[in-house]
C-alpha cells in the first residue's frame, strides 16, 4: 500500500512538472508574465526596468497591443519621446479603438507642433467621440496652438459643460484666457478651479500673478501664501513672494523669505537656491557669490548649484574659478553641452574668440536649437569684428527661447552702440517682462527714453530702479542721466554720486559725474573726482581710462594722460579704449615711433579690434611710408572686412601711391556704403573718378561732400575744396573751378601745397 503511493505521489509531481514546463513554453504565459512584471516596476517608478520586460512581451508577440500601449508610458517617464509616439502609433494600428491612446498621441503631435498630423487623429476623434470631454480639450489645444484662440476657448467651454467638475479643465481655460488678455475671465476660472480642488497650489499661484499685474498686492499676498499652506513642500510660492516684494520695493522683506527658504529646504535646489538668486536678480553680485561658493560645498553633487555658480563667475569676470568647477563637470561628463558652451566663453574671455566660434558650431551643428549655444557663438562673433554675425546669433537665440535674458541683453547693447532706441525700448520692455524685480530692464527703458528726450516716462521707471534695488547703482545712474539731459546738473551729480557711493566701481558713474563737471566747465574738478574715485577703487582700469581721456581734453597735459592711459592698459591688456587712447596721446606728443609700437602691442592683445592697424596706418601716413600704410589698412580689412574707415583710407594710400585705380574704387565704393555721410569718403571716392577721368561722377561726389560736410558740421576742409576745384576745370567750367581753388588759399594759405594751388590758378587764367 505504502509503495502504491509512493507512486501515486511520484506521478502527481511528474505531473506538475510536466504541466508547469508546458506552461513555461507557452507564448501566451510568458508575455502575460512580462507584462504584469513591466506594469509592477511601472508602480514602483522603475521606468527603466519596466520598459525592459514590456519589449520582452512584445518581442513574444509583436501584436500585443496593450504591451506597446504600456511600453510608450514608459517611453515616456524616460523622456524618449520619438519611441513613445511609435509605440503609440503602433498600439492604434493594433486597437484602433484604443481612444486613449489616440487622445494622447493627439496632445502629444499639438506639444510638438506636429499639428497637421494632430488634426488627423482629432477629427476621427470628434466623428467617432463628439461627447467626449478628453476630444474637445485636445481640440482646443490645437487651435489655441494654431493661433485661433477664441475657438480654442469656445471648444474648452465644450469640453467642462461635458464634465464641469474636472478642475483641470477649468485650468486650462484660465490660461487659454490670459492668452487672449481676458483677465477678468481668466480670475473667474481660477477660482472655480480653487472651488473644485482646493489643495491645488498651481491655480493660486496663477491667480497671485493675475493680482500681482493689476497692482493688487495684497490679494497677490494672500493667494501666495495660502499656495504657500496648500502645498508646505513646494519652494514655489516662496519664489513667488520674494517676486511680489520686490515688484513692491520691499527687498529686505524678499530677502527675509529667501533666507527662511533656504532654511525650509534644505534638500529642495528650486528652495536653498533663493536666497543666491535673490542677491543675484538686485545686483548684489558679490553677496551672490559667496552664497553660490557656500551652496556649491554644501551640496557638491547639485549640478544646478555648480553650473548657476560659473555663469555668475563669468559675469564677474572670475574665469580661473569658472575654468576650474567647468573642468569638474567635464571631467563626469565630456559632452555636457552646458560645460562645453562655458569653456568656449573662457576661451573668448583669453582672446581665443575664434577657437571657441569653431567649437560652438560643432556644439550647434549637433544640437542646432540650442539657444545657449547660439548666444555664445554671437559673443565669439562680436570679439572677431563680426558684429552682423553677432546679431543674428543673438536674434536666433531669441527665437528660440524668447526667454534667454543674456541674448536680450546683448541685443539691447547693440541698441546702445547703433543708437537704436526704438529697439532699445523693446528689448528693455522685455527684460521687464521677464525679470520685474531686477532693476536693470527699468533702468534701460529709461535710458531709451532719455535719448529720445522723453522725459516723463523715463522718470517712474528710473524711480522704480530705485525703488527695486535701493543698495544697486543701476537706478541713480539712470537718475543722473534724466537729470543731466534736463539741465538738472545739480541734481545729476547728486545721482552720480550716490550711484557712486553704492558702487565704488560703476564706470557709468563716475563717467556721468565728470560729465557733469564739463558741461558746468569745471574739467579741473571733474579729474579731481576721477582721483578720487582711483583713490578708493586702484585697481579699476575704467576710472584711469577716464582720467586719462580728462586730461587729454584740449591737450592740456598729454604726458598725465598718456600715463593714466598706461596704467589702464597695465591693469587690462583688453581694455582697448584705452590702449587706442595711448597711442594716440604718443602720436599727439610727437613720439610715432612708440605709438606704432603701442599699436602694434594692442593688435596683438585685442586681435578682434581693427582700430590699432588703422591708426597704425594713419601713423605710418604721417610718415609717408605708404608700404607699411597700405599693409596695415589691409590687416584692418582682415580682421573686419566692411570696415569703412580702413577700406577708405587704403584707397587713399593707393591714390597717394600710384596703385590700381580699379581696386582703390571698389574700396571707395565699399567705404560709401558703410558711411553714407562721411564727407571724407565722398572725397576720396570723388577724387579717384577724378584720375579716372570721370569728371561728371567726380564733380558730383565731390560737391556732395561738401554739402555732407556742412550738414555734419564739419570743419571746412581745403583739400575738397581743391579737389572740386581740379575736377571743375577738367570739366570746363573755369569760373567754379577758380573759385575753389582761391577757397583753399583762404583756409590754408601757408599749406606746402600752396604753390602747387597758386599754380592751378594760374593756369586757368
Amino acid at each position: 500500500m505504502q509503495s502504491c503511493g509512493r507512486k501515486y505521489i511520484c506521478l502527481i509531481t511528474i505531473t506538475l512538472a510536466l504541466l508547469l514546463a508546458s506552461c513555461s513554453r507557452n507564448p501566451e504565459v510568458r508575455k502575460q508574465k512580462y507584462f504584469h512584471s513591466g506594469q509592477a516596476y511601472f508602480e514602483k517608478g522603475k521606468y527603466r526596468e519596466a520598459a525592459i520586460e514590456f519589449i520582452n512581451a512584445v518581442k513574444i508577440d509583436p501584436n500585443y497591443a496593450a504591451a506597446h500601449r504600456q511600453l510608450a508610458e514608459a517611453f515616456f517617464r524616460l523622456n524618449k519621446n520619438e519611441a513613445g509616439l511609435q509605440e503609440l502609433g503602433r498600439t492604434l494600428q493594433l486597437d484602433p479603438q484604443n481612444y486613449s491612446a489616440r487622445i494622447e498621441l493627439a496632445n502629444l503631435l499639438v506639444l510638438n507642433h506636429t499639428l497637421p498630423e494632430a488634426q488627423q487623429q482629432i477629427e476621427r476623434l470628434l466623428t467617432e467621440r463628439p461627447e467626449d470631454p478628453a476630444v474637445h480639450a485636445a481640440n482646443s489645444s490645437l487651435l489655441a496652438a494654431q493661433g485661433s484662440l477664441s475657438p480654442a476657448i469656445a471648444e474648452m467651454n465644450k469640453a467642462i459643460a461635458l464634465d464641469p467638475g474636472r478642475w483641470q479643465l477649468h485650468l486650462t481655460l484660465a490660461l487659454l484666457q490670459l492668452q487672449k488678455n481676458d483677465p477678468d475671465a481668466a480670475e473667474a476660472s481660477l477660482k472655480k478651479v480653487i472651488e473644485l480642488n482646493p489643495n491645488t497650489s498651481q491655480a493660486r499661484l496663477l491667480l497671485g500673478n493675475y493680482y500681482q499685474s493689476r497692482t493688487r498686492y495684497d490679494d497677490a499676498e494672500r493667494a501666495f501664501q495660502a499656495a504657500g499652506n496648500v502645498d508646505p513642500t513646494n519652494p514655489e510660492p516662496r519664489a513667488a513672494l520674494i517676486r511680489l516684494y520686490l515688484a513692491q520695493g520691499k527687498p529686505a522683506q524678499a530677502e527675509d523669505i529667501a533666507r527662511h527658504a533656504k532654511h525650509d529646504f534644505p534638500n529642495d535646489s528650486a528652495g536653498y537656491r533663493l536666497l543666491a538668486n535673490f542677491y543675484f536678480v538686485t545686483g548684489d553680485l558679490d553677496k551672490a557669490a559667496a552664497e553660490y561658493r557656500s551652496l556649491n560645498q554644501e551640496h557638491p553633487g547639485d549640478l544646478t548649484i555648480k553650473k548657476d555658480y560659473i555663469q555668475l563667475l563669468l559675469q564677474k569676470g572670475d574665469f580661473g574659478e569658472a575654468n576650474h568647477l567647468d573642468a569638474e563637470i567635464l571631467k563626469s561628463n565630456p559632452n555636457d553641452g552646458d560645460a562645453l558652451i562655458y569653456r568656449s566663453q573662457i576661451q573668448i574671455s583669453n582672446g581665443h574668440a575664434r577657437d571657441a566660434a569653431t567649437a560652438l558650431q560643432d556644439v550647434i551643428k549637433n544640437d542646432p536649437d540650442n539657444a545657449e549655444a547660439h548666444y555664445v557663438l554671437g559673443m565669439a562673433f562680436e570679439k572677431s569684428g563680426n558684429s552682423q554675425g553677432a546679431e543674428t546669433e543673438w536674434r536666433t537665440a531669441v527665437r528660440l527661447r524668447p526667454n534667454l535674458l543674456d541674448a536680450i541683453r546683448s541685443l539691447a547693447a547693440l541698441d546702445m552702440t547703433k543708437g537704436d532706441m526704438d529697439d532699445l525700448d523693446r528689448n528693455a520692455t522685455q527684460i521687464v517682462q521677464l525679470q520685474p524685480a531686477s532693476p536693470e530692464g527699468y533702468a534701460l527703458r529709461a535710458l531709451a527714453n532719455i535719448n529720445r528726450k522723453r522725459f516723463s516716462a523715463a522718470d517712474p521707471d528710473v524711480r522704480r530702479a530705485i525703488a527695486i534695488a535701493p543698495q544697486s547703482s543701476f537706478g541713480y545712474v539712470q537718475l543722473g542721466n534724466l537729470k543731466f539731459a534736463e539741465g538738472q546738473f545739480d541734481d545729476s551729480r547728486k545721482a552720480y554720486q550716490t550711484a557712486l557711493d553704492h558702487n565704488q566701481n560703476s564706470r557709468d558713474a563716475l563717467h556721468g559725474l565728470m560729465n557733469t563737471y564739463f558741461a558746468q566747465k569745471r574739467a579741473d574738478q571733474a579729474v579731481d573726482a576721477a582721483r578720487t574715485q582711483i583713490a578708493k577703487s586702484p585697481n579699476n582700469s575704467g576710472f584711469y581710462d577716464l582720467l586719462g581721456t580728462a586730461l587729454s581734453t584740449d591737450r592740456k597735459d598729454l604726458s598725465a594722460a598718456a600715463s593714466a592711459f598706461q596704467k589702464s592698459t597695465d591693469l587690462d591688456q583688453n581694455n582697448s579704449d584705452a590702449m587706442l587712447k595711448l597711442a594716440q596721446a604718443q602720436a599727439a606728443m610727437g613720439s610715432t615711433e612708440q605709438a606704432i609700437a603701442t599699436c602694434q602691442r594692442g593688435s596683438a592683445t585685442n586681435p578682434s579690434d581693427p582700430s590699432f592697424h588703422i591708426l597704425m596706418g594713419d601713423l605710418y601716413q604721417s610718415t609717408q611710408d605708404w608700404k607699411h600704410a597700405a599693409d596695415s589698412y589691409q590687416k584692418a580689412l582682415a580682421v573686419k572686412p566692411q570696415n569703412p574707415v580702413a577700406a577708405n583710407d587704403l584707397a587713399s594710400v593707393m591714390l597717394q601711391s600710384g596703385g590700381n585705380l580699379d581696386v582703390a574704387l571698389s574700396l571707395a565704393q565699399t567705404a560709401r556704403r558703410g558711411m553714407p555721410d562721411s564727407p571724407r569718403i565722398a572725397d576720396t571716392l570723388g577724387w579717384i573718378y577724378c584720375q579716372k577721368g570721370a569728371y561728371r561722377s567726380a564733380v558730383d561726389s565731390l560737391e556732395e561732400a561738401l554739402r555732407l560736410g556742412q550738414k555734419t558740421h564739419s570743419p571746412d576742409d581745403p583739400r575738397i575744396h581743391y579737389h572740386l576745384g581740379i575736377a571743375y576745370a577738367k570739366s570746363g567750367k573755369t569760373a567754379l573751378a577758380r573759385q575753389q581753388l582761391e577757397r583753399v588759399l583762404q583756409l590754408s594759405p601757408n599749406a606746402s601745397d600752396a604753390a602747387d594751388t597758386k599754380k592751378q590758378i594760374a593756369q586757368l587764367k
